[in-house]
């Protein structure tokens, strides 16, 4: 028993009278066309800073600062503290006293998520990562 219905959205018909392959333009991109605008470095600086990418902080540290606000209610009182000793990085978090059981999360569910992202970010970047919880 087939629930085929002429016209369905759902199936996939070979004989749907269309072309498989498709042809590419051959224009190429003039390079007159683009913008060469060049930026200064408190320009840059500004740009990186308004779109969240500071350069301020290593890579782990600005992931897990964006993991933080993002699950903290209060994203103002993240507060993230790095430490570098011995060619290890050790992050302190803190947060906002509603926000704790929403970053550490169910049997520390969240909070092992997000020592686990941090420390990939501190693989590509060639730094061994801890992140610890700290409450005030």
């Amino acid at each position: 028993m087939s629930d085929y219905v002429e016209g369905d959205i759902n199936t996939i018909d070979d004989a749907d009278g269309y072309d498989d392959e498709v042809e590419l333009d051959d224009t190429e991109l003039d390079d007159t066309e683009l913008d060469d605008t060049e930026l200064d470095d408190t320009e840059l600086e500004e740009l990186e800073d308004n779109a969240g990418n500071s350069n301020a902080g290593s890579e782990p540290e600005r992931v897990l600062t964006y993991l933080a606000r993002s699950l903290a209610r209060d994203p103002e009182a993240v507060i993230v503290e790095a430490d570098e000793r011995g060619g290890k990085l050790k992050l302190s978090l803190r947060v906002g006293q509603g926000d704790m059981g929403r970053v550490i999360g169910r049997r520390g569910r969240t909070a092992q998520a997000m020592r686990a992202l941090v420390a990939v970010s501190g693989a590509r970047s060639s730094v061994a990562t801890s992140v610890d919880i700290v409450d005030d």
